[in-house]
């Protein structure tokens, strides 16, 4: 009996000593070393996760570590080994991160994880125009959202410009001139740079303050807040504009902007002078004509009319009433004003904007702030937690970049270009390594471009 029992408890020893050492851990801890990082603040850091988890914000160049060690189970005469697994959850902006040596198993404390932050090509363009030197600013987008000038800095423009739009093909670019009573055309060249046409101007009606092209880039028309009226044009496929067989068609009083929607069937201008907003159809051949609703009342003052990217929302910056009105696109492409007809802005709302990526929308107040907004399901616009942010002095228009990520305003009463970051929910934040960039004399205009 007595070595039955030993044999027995020689026998459970070894499941003893298995089950003892079994509960016994390691904690290994992962880290590396980050470079390239140019960027500050959150919006400038790279956010490193571990085996899917354990997120660890990086802001700095130099070494981290993760804050939760890898466990691992030791077992009898061998060793534990543990698994790790290092990615890149969120990029800091205008830059990408890079991994290596960043996943494998260890046996002891791991810090070799290499991460490597390099600048996002600059491949996006911003112009500016300047109304009191006669000039368009030109600059590239740095990967970081810096404007950066080009070489050369600005290029001539007619007398007194005052606004600029790029065709949806990237290929040329068009002022109008409310001085002299023209449109200055470019081709913009492959590092972005804007050279004069052939043929540099096209003639329009008196005090052009707006132009555009349809999405097609087939037409382009000019608001004329001198002769109430649009000039209409076909555009060649050197990008020169040619006068349509009707060369204008009649607006309200005071034109000062036109937009076409993103389907190219309506277009819709604002007459600062009467308070309302002309509609029109868009024919065969690009001929406008207006809608059996011709004019749908506005705010005071609107100056200019922005449609969101899916077609079915439209708002108004109106100057004179310190409010955006906020409209329906019906089927037949006519306004009706939504059950919240209009949503307060700051101060003189001169120019709004609608984020091309997100449900945000911003509005250039020449009190000197931007107003900031989320679009609901409904298409109304609520103000976000932060109303406002400050721009210079004057802001004139504001823009938002390609890449949904940044959006610049043209202060005219400081001769500069505000520069902001998209953040989480849509606030603008100032970007931090330079807020600003120095433009022309009266910048009033501002545009991106690929």
């Amino acid at each position: 009996m007595r070595s039955n029992i030993t044999r027995l408890l020689h026998a459970a020893l070894p499941l003893t000593a298995l089950l003892l050492t079994a509960c016994l851990t390691l904690n290994y801890t992962i880290g590396g070393t980050v470079t390239g990082l140019t960027g500050s603040g959150l919006t400038g850091s790279v956010v490193l996760q571990n085996n899917g988890g354990d997120n660890l914000t990086v802001s700095n160049n130099g070494t981290f570590t993760f804050a939760t060690a890898v466990d691992c189970k030791e077992t009898i005469g061998s060793t534990c080994s543990a698994t790790y697994d290092v990615t890149v959850l969120t990029q800091p902006i205008g830059q990408t991160c890079t991994v290596t040596s960043g996943s494998g198993t260890t046996t002891r404390n791991f810090s070799s994880v290499v991460v490597n932050c390099t600048n996002t090509t600059a491949s996006h363009y911003a112009y500016v125009v300047n109304a009191g030197s006669n000039d368009v600013s030109q600059y590239t987008i740095g990967g970081n959202g810096i404007l950066a000038a080009m070489t050369p800095s600005t290029v001539p423009a007619g007398a007194n410009p005052f606004s600029i739009t790029v065709d949806p093909s990237g290929k040329y670019a068009y002022v109008a001139n409310s001085g002299s009573n023209s449109v200055s055309q470019y081709v913009i060249d492959a590092d972005g740079t804007l050279t004069g046409m052939a043929t540099p101007i096209a003639p329009t009606g008196t005090n052009p303050l707006s132009v555009t092209v349809d999405p097609s880039t087939k037409y382009a028309y000019v608001a004329n807040a001198g002769s109430n009226t649009i000039s209409e044009y076909t555009i060649g496929t050197d990008g020169t504009l040619t006068a349509m067989a009707a060369p204008t068609v009649a607006t309200g009083s005071n034109p000062y902007s036109v937009t076409i929607d993103p389907s190219g069937k309506y277009a819709y201008v604002a007459n600062s002078g009467s308070n309302n907003i002309s509609q029109y159809l868009i024919g065969t051949g690009g001929a406008l004509t207006a809608m059996a609703t011709a004019t749908v009342v506005a705010g005071t003052n609107p100056y200019l009319v922005t449609v969101d990217p899916s077609g079915k929302y439209a708002y108004v910056a109106n100057s004179g009433s310190n409010n955006i009105s906020q409209y329906l696109i019906g089927s037949g492409g006519a306004l009706t004003a939504m059950t919240t007809a209009t949503v307060a802005a700051g101060t003189n709302p001169a120019s709004v904007v609608v984020d091309p990526l997100g449900p945000y929308v911003y509005a250039a107040n020449f009190g000197g702030s931007i107003s900031q907004y989320t679009i609901g399901a409904d298409g109304t616009l609520t103000a976000m937690a932060t109303a406002t942010v400050a721009a210079g002095s004057n802001p004139y228009s504001v823009t938002v970049d390609p890449s949904g990520q940044y959006v610049y305003v043209a202060n005219e009463g400081s001769y500069n270009v505000s520069q902001y970051v998209i953040g989480a929910g849509g606030s603008l934040t100032p970007i931090s390594v330079a807020s600003t960039v120095t433009a022309g004399i009266q910048p009033i205009s501002v545009i991106t471009a690929n």
